[in-house]
């Protein structure tokens, strides 16, 4: 009897043990559920917050798409009491080259040009200026400093290059030097584009981009800057002063074609094409939409479109 009696405290002990670990287990097992239901809810919060981010994103283009919307317009920029909206943009795709443009009229010695600036020495300016051209050209004949399918292929790529003209710039990153210029340059895209008509918008170009193509100086080429920008020094606003002709800009910046008809091929103005980017914000949640697209004012065109989310 006493033998059982001295059994029971201990067992009664070992029960309240096992009955605080189980309390503990199934604490650690309610935050735990708590947690994974709090982070479904976030999920969904987030789904929610970036569709409705999207939707102003998509508020944002078909404001910019609008042919009577100017670029100063305040249209562009909305916000309701919530702090939820958009702010659009739209940049015209003239003020960069056109890289198939000068590669496909054969204008080597600009691009060329443009990567010696950058600080690339004059063999691999040639070197990847020729492999540009032989990328975007019909045939398999190598240029002289190129590179077409037999170079490629012993570098364990095949079918390229793709002999048609650029798709995107983020195709140019998979031609031969390209790596070189990159390095040189790490914003080199800002500087070209696919889906231009063909030459430079002097109206909407940089002084930089203007001097690279009429072959002058950035001081002189900044004279067309500032004659588009008008008596207030702003672009975008109502005194602006565009060029109606490329004739003019050619003539202010000194450039005779008669003898340079190549820098007469580069220059434009009034390019149709714009890049419309516009970014959508509900609850902390972005989302941008980027819209290439030709002939706002006329007959529009979407010639690309793309969407991201930023964080």
């Amino acid at each position: 009897m006493n033998a059982a009696r001295s059994i029971r405290p201990a067992s009664r002990g070992t029960a309240l043990i096992a009955v605080i670990w189980l309390i503990a287990i199934l604490s650690m097992a309610c935050v735990a559920a708590l947690r994974v239901v709090s982070f479904d809810m976030e999920i969904a919060g987030a789904k929610i917050h970036g569709f409705r981010a999207k939707q102003f994103a998509e508020m944002g283009v078909a404001v910019a798409a609008n042919s009577n919307v100017k670029k100063t317009d305040p249209l562009l920029h909305r916000r309701n009491e919530d702090g939820e909206g958009y702010d659009a943009k739209i940049i015209s795709e003239g003020g960069r080259f056109n890289l198939n443009a000068l590669l496909l009229r054969d204008d080597k010695a600009l691009v060329r040009s443009i990567f010696i600036d950058w600080g690339l020495d004059l063999d691999a300016a040639q070197e990847v200026t020729d492999a540009l051209a032989d990328w975007v050209d019909g045939d398999d004949e190598a240029s002289l400093n190129g590179a077409e399918k037999n170079w490629y292929e012993t570098q364990g790529r095949i079918n390229q290059p793709f002999n048609r003209p650029f798709y995107s710039l983020d195709e140019a990153r998979l031609v031969r030097g390209m790596d070189l210029v990159e390095a040189a340059k790490p914003d080199w895209r800002n500087w070209f584009t696919v889906w231009s008509n063909g030459a430079l918008d002097a109206n909407e170009a940089s002084a930089e981009l203007i001097a690279a193509a009429a072959e002058v100086s950035v001081d002189v080429a900044d004279q067309v800057v500032e004659k588009v920008r008008g008596p207030d020094g702003i672009r975008d606003t109502d005194d602006d002063v565009p060029f109606q002709d490329a004739a003019s800009v050619l003539a202010l910046l000194g450039v005779n074609t008669t003898i340079r008809p190549d820098i007469g091929q580069r220059i434009t103005v009034n390019d149709s094409t714009v890049r419309i980017e516009s970014v959508g914000q509900a609850e902390g949640a972005k989302r941008k939409i980027s819209m290439i697209l030709r002939n706002r004012t006329g007959r529009p065109a979407v010639l690309e479109r793309s969407e991201e989310v930023i964080p």
